[in-house]
């Protein structure tokens, strides 16, 4: 088997696959646009969960404890009971003496919880690395007697295992040991007459190797158990130990033979679960089993498990989804099967067909057949997966556990749903459409990257219960009134929404799905909904010179923004900046105000999101057109502030008209950015500036009036300028004079004094 092996690993690196593309649209933890409801409760580590059956409570096993949540309300889930279980300091001690933590091992971490009837739950914990478990009334939350667990829950409290209850009885996938070395599948709380079964540990091959166990499910129909795993795929010869995916069988009633494998199962199998696109490198690592039961009135063999798997082999985040049919999962079992041969510990294709292979009812089987049961327990082929390959594969994120379900569209078409969640706190919500899968939105759930986490989901109610070691967060399942227009409403393409022509809003189905608008493969707004407008344009008023940011936001991660005006079309590109958060800044000018559209564009359809009307700014003396009582004490142009006067052109006497001063502090601040526009750090000077904010406005302390008594009193700046100009003035004409004075004297003096030569150098020199 060793050459088909290698020649499928060198054929995955030929070509890439398909991701799955990015999520339309994204909310952080605590957003006011998708509240969730969170209860936090110190050391719940991890809780396993189980929904009452009228979906009103929520019972949660935690660390030295197992609670009762009252979630009834939608907006709220309430601590109702809590009952507490833990190990006594002495067991506490005996665990830290093994080698163990006593504060990260040694607690009792519930790890198995599951219904064994409609008035108690089965309770499970590790309890000191010393498996306990117990009967728990739902009613009153009061434990009955503890007993000895091994087998039916992990010593540790960080592997991984499975369990289900059926009829009262407990059938569990988990490690037997200490060590945790030694897998077991096994039935307890059996019924009278009839004894708890396990797995043969007494043949020369492992039943198991290494597994992981992620899942199991009950075939009711067939009266059989399904468990999901990963382990090592000793089948094949190859370097390297290679992890397969599987599903094992065995059935519910079997007791075990009569003298060969006496209560031991008897009706074991096991088959490869096959995850792989065409010619790529095989998804063969389980992560998580979800089992979908077929639509009300349906046939049990339709029902659905969804997995998620990852690569050995990949490096970096990468995961898929493939779904699998129960029938052909029943078809596998019922086919042909491998032997091992104990001479060359091969495994080998069986060259006749045994038709008691993988059947139920072998408690009167012959000791020859029950042999070939206990080496001849591997099917010959794997379960295909129901599509052709995956039906989701992102290479972004790894995927840690699914949930999927069901919902009738507007058109009586059925649709399924994923909610996928990632190790770094995102659940996923993928709709499967016939065009591909599309990722609705992304919530945050948890901050902390996390490993194992449990969900629930609740179709009834419409939640998912997602549970961490930070608390249990309730997740609605669709809120469709965050798409406030029927464009948006269409273009999510979310089965469980449509767009209320009546009532003008974006819905649940569950009202009335017959006067819904949905159109989930073409999305096709233009035909569907009317064309609208935004309200009228949000006007903006600023000063010339002013720096403009008008903000736009998008309606979607898939959206391209753009911004139109007919002002703009005649103007340079560099002198309007568009940010990444969607946003249009320019500085305020006299061909930069009017009218401003951001257009959203989407899967071809375009909509205005917003509209600005941009203009300048009343001058206060405009907004004063007849002369008032504080007007009459306010300083003339001759006494205009200084403040105004730093912008006057040099050599321009400032006249006092309004407009002549606006028109001189528009050039010069035009010329200042007119050479800011040539130099690319343009968008850096602007942000430096701290122009993020919605409409960046420059202190208008020139254009405010003063106080009528500060006026009469304050100085003029301008007039005093203006006296130490002639000061200055008549400073310098007096010192001219005065030099000129000096020389003229100088002259006279040397042309009369007659110790100076007429012929001498022109430098004065003196005769002895």
């Amino acid at each position: 088997m060793a050459p088909p092996v290698l020649l499928l690993l060198l054929l995955g690196l030929l070509s890439p696959v398909g991701s799955l593309p990015p999520p339309r649209t994204s909310f952080l933890l605590g957003s006011s646009r998708r509240p969730l409801v969170h209860f936090s409760l110190p050391d719940l580590q991890k809780p396993p969960h189980v929904l009452s059956d009228d979906a009103s409570t929520l019972y949660v096993g935690a660390r030295d404890a197992v609670l009762s949540l009252d979630v009834s309300q939608s907006d709220a889930i309430i601590l109702k009971r809590k009952v507490e279980w833990s190990p006594s300091g002495t067991q506490i001690q005996d665990c830290e003496a093994k080698g163990k933590n006593p504060t990260v091992d040694c607690p009792n971490f519930v790890r198995v919880l599951q219904p064994i009837n409609s008035t108690h739950l089965y309770a499970c914990g590790s309890f000191a690395y010393s498996p306990h478990d117990t009967i728990i009334d739902t009613e009153t939350l009061t434990m009955g007697q503890q007993g000895d667990a091994k087998g039916r829950c992990p010593f540790s409290p960080f592997q991984r295992s499975t369990a289900v209850t059926v009829d009262g009885e407990l059938f569990t996938a988990t490690t037997s040991d200490f060590r945790g070395v030694k897998p077991q599948i096994s039935r307890h709380l059996s019924k009278p007459n009839r004894p708890d079964v396990s797995q043969d540990s007494s043949v020369s091959v492992s039943l198991l190797e290494e597994p992981t166990f992620v899942s199991s499910s009950a075939d009711v129909a067939e009266r059989k158990l399904y468990f999901f795993f990963t382990e090592v795929g000793k089948e094949f010869s190859f370097v390297d130990e290679l992890q397969i995916a599987r599903v094992a069988q065995v059935c519910k009633d079997d007791v075990g033979g009569q003298r060969t494998l006496q209560k031991k199962w008897t009706s074991f199998a096991k088959a490869p679960l096959l995850c792989q696109s065409h010619r790529q490198l095989p998804f063969n690592v389980l992560q998580d089993v979800f089992t979908l039961q077929p639509p009300e009135g349906g046939n049990a063999s339709e029902t659905l498990f969804y997995g998620i798997f990852t690569s050995q082999w990949s490096s970096g985040q990468e995961s898929a989804v493939c779904v699998f049919k129960l029938q052909d999962i029943r078809t596998t079992f019922s086919g042909n099967y491998r032997t091992f041969d104990m001479q060359s510990h091969q495994w080998s294709p069986l060259l006749e067909k045994h038709s008691y292979l993988g059947k139920c009812g072998l408690d009167g089987a012959t000791d020859s057949q029950l042999a070939e049961v206990k080496r001849s327990f591997l099917t010959g082929s794997g379960v295909k997966p129901v599509t052709d390959g995956p039906l989701v594969v992102s290479s972004g994120q790894q995927y840690s556990r699914v949930a999927a379900m069901r919902t009738k569209a507007a058109n009586g078409k059925q649709y399924t749903v994923l909610y996928l969640l990632t190790e770094s706190g995102f659940l996923h919500k993928v709709a499967l459409l016939d065009r591909g899968a599309r990722v609705i939105e992304e919530i945050q759930v948890f901050t902390q990257p996390q490993l194992v986490k449990s969900m629930v989901l609740s179709s009834t109610k419409g939640v998912l219960y997602v549970g961490t070691s930070e608390g249990v967060t309730a997740v609605p399942v669709a809120d469709c009134s965050i798409y406030t227009t029927c464009s948006q409403c269409l273009l999510a393409t979310d089965p469980l929404c449509g767009w209320s022509p009546t009532r003008g809003v974006c819905t649940g189905l569950d009202s009335s799905p017959d006067t819904m608008v949905q159109d989930l493969e073409n999305a096709n707004v233009t035909e569907r909904c009317q064309q609208t407008r935004p309200s009228q344009d949000t006007d903006v008023t600023v000063d010339v010179n002013e720096a403009v940011t008008l903000p736009c936001l998008k309606p979607s991660n898939l959206a391209a923004l753009t911004w139109t005006s007919s002002q703009s079309r005649n103007l340079p590109e560099k002198l309007f900046i568009q940010s990444a958060d969607g946003s249009l800044r320019f500085l305020a000018t006299a061909s930069t105000f009017g009218n401003y559209h951001c257009e959203a564009e989407e899967g071809g359809y375009k909509e205005v999101v917003v509209g600005y009307n941009v203009r300048q700014r009343a001058s206060p003396r405009s907004m004063s057109p007849s002369p008032t009582v504080s007007d009459q004490h306010v300083p003339s142009s001759q006494d205009e502030p200084q403040e105004d006067i730093i912008f006057e052109t040099p050599g321009t006497e400032p006249s006092g008209e309004p407009g002549d001063e606006e028109d001189t502090f528009t050039t010069r601040f035009k010329d200042e950015t007119t050479i800011k526009t040539q130099d690319p750090g343009l968008k850096n000077n602007f942000e430096d500036n701290g122009l993020n904010s919605t409409v960046t406005s420059r202190t208008e302390t020139h254009s405010g009036k003063k106080p009528v008594d500060a006026t009469r009193e304050e100085k003029s700046y301008y007039s005093e300028l203006v006296v130490v100009s002639l000061l200055l003035v008549l400073c310098i004409c007096i010192l001219a004079l005065g030099g000129l004075h000096m020389w003229r004297q100088r002259k006279t003096e040397v042309k009369t004094n007659p110790l100076v030569k007429p012929d001498a150098d022109p430098e004065l020199k003196v005769v002895d």
